[in-house]
């Protein structure tokens, strides 16, 4: 089984044509992120063959130059978001150095992390503007089929809206991570301190899986 094969296979059902006419007429008439060519990037960097972890994010950075087509993840060349300069703290505080700080999360990617939004487009200075509008339904799919096809897969999930989708995850096959979103807002109630990265790689050796270089 291939990302491919998946999502084509999801392409073509009746509420992803609908998700396409929609999609192809907003970037036609307004500023859309990410760049269209990079709707699926985190797919194409991180193979469902050699996939190890799952990061769900809400939907992608909302100003220009910032999302890229891997949740929290930006260019090297802009600033780190809010949320991604909590993620940085975190993993200097729970492992003591990041290969990441300049906040592109590809080499992550190509580890075998999945690093993917809910909702897959959003419009300029605009959240959660692509909400309801079908990518919940193709990204719910894509955890199920996960959850069914593969074993001993890590879900890392931050905030409210990554928790509900607990109940997508057969729980006996899988580990599941849970904290409050690293954004401002959230941080402090309880994603400081969280230890994902160092547990991620526990979890990773005792399953005899190369670790993540985070």
């Amino acid at each position: 089984m291939t990302w491919k094969q998946i999502i084509q296979n999801e392409k073509k059902k009746e509420y992803y044509q609908e998700l396409e006419k929609f999609i192809d007429k907003r970037y036609t008439e307004s500023t859309v992120y990410p760049q269209k060519e990079n709707i699926f990037k985190a797919f194409s960097l991180c193979s469902f063959e050699n996939l190890k972890v799952v990061i769900l994010g809400q939907d992608p950075y909302h100003q220009k130059g910032q999302a890229q087509g891997l949740a929290f993840s930006t260019p090297k060349d802009i600033k780190n978001p809010p949320s991604m300069v909590n993620i940085l703290k975190e993993i200097h505080s729970d492992i003591g150095c990041s290969i990441c700080d300049d906040g592109d999360l590809t080499p992550l990617a190509k580890q075998g992390v999945l690093l993917i939004n809910t909702i897959l487009t959003v419009e300029d200075s605009a959240p959660k503007s692509h909400e309801k509008k079908g990518w919940e339904v193709f990204t719910d799919t894509i955890i199920k089929t996960i959850s069914e096809h593969k074993s001993d897969i890590i879900f890392i999930l931050w905030g409210a809206p990554a928790l509900k989708k607990t109940k997508l995850i057969d729980e006996t096959k899988h580990h599941i991570l849970t904290a409050p979103h690293p954004s401002p807002l959230s941080s402090y109630r309880g994603f400081f301190g969280c230890k994902h990265f160092s547990q991620t790689n526990k979890i990773l050796k005792s399953l005899n899986k190369e670790e993540i270089q985070w």
